[in-house]
């Protein structure tokens, strides 16, 4: 049971910047808190005290704001961060080292009793702020949740869910590693990093694109009017007057509007 205590401790101290002491944490963090009563409710749960583990959970919710029902399984080193509003579902299943943060729901959809309702959250899942993940899917290793994010949808290992619907970001694979994808290695508070939005990549993307069809575009009228000029020909009667022989797509200011 202390051993547990202080890996709670260690790995909040580890990912909250405004952690100081494990006095502070040990007494001021209601994500610890939450944890620690809920083993004592799955415990109930499990050897059929279904009642008790319900009523630890309604005292767990009244004092810390955490709604975690009894039968959800919780693993190690799992960091709670502020927490208020976060209600996790019956058959959720949170893996080693998971983030999660205020007003998370992992809920579930069906009404079917007995099936499985709730989300699976693999290791090292970061689930930002007020995210829904609703189903009974898998949540890959090391994948994140952006904040505010609505996902109904399996999440890939590595790979980033933002928007609502949530719009999934695959992560790179390195074909010399045996294509597997990539993890990421550095800690994202809220499950949001640079380069997390899909809509933003995309329009970056035709954008450069369109910059590259305007430059070759403005290279062939200029060979056609030299081409012209060095052969004294009537190439350039058929050349229109607003013939565009200069760049004037501007990439770099709309580039600048979706950033």
């Amino acid at each position: 049971m202390f051993q547990r205590l202080r890996e709670d401790i260690a790995c909040i101290l580890e990912r909250d910047p405004a952690a100081r002491s494990a006095f502070e944490v040990l007494t001021c963090y209601p994500g610890l808190h939450a944890l620690v009563l809920h083993r004592r409710a799955h415990w109930c749960w499990q050897h059929g005290f279904k009642w008790l583990g319900r009523f630890i959970s309604h005292l767990t919710r009244f004092f810390t704001g955490i709604e975690i029902h009894p039968g959800a399984q919780i693993s190690r080193k799992v960091f709670i961060d502020h927490g208020m509003g976060i209600v996790i579902g019956e058959m959720a299943e949170i893996g080693e080292g998971c983030t999660i943060y205020q007003g998370v729901t992992l809920g579930g959809t069906a009404l079917v009793k007995g099936a499985k309702r709730h989300p699976t959250l693999e290791a090292g899942v970061i689930v930002g702020a007020n995210a829904c993940v609703l189903g009974g899917f898998t949540v890959g290793a090391g994948a994140r949740i952006g904040s505010g994010a609505v996902v109904t949808k399996p999440v890939p290992a590595g790979a980033t869910a933002v928007g609502n619907p949530a719009r999934i970001i695959e992560a790179k694979i390195d074909v010399k590693s045996e294509a597997k994808p990539a993890v990421p290695e550095r800690f994202s508070a809220y499950g949001v990093s640079l380069g997390d939005d899909p809509v933003a990549q995309a329009m970056r993307g035709l954008i450069d694109n369109a910059a590259g069809h305007d430059h070759q575009i403005a290279l062939l009228w200029q060979a056609v009017c030299k081409l012209s000029a060095a052969t004294n020909s009537k190439v350039g009667d058929c050349v229109p007057q607003d013939a565009q022989q200069d760049e004037a797509f501007d990439a770099a200011g709309l580039s600048r509007l979706v950033k």
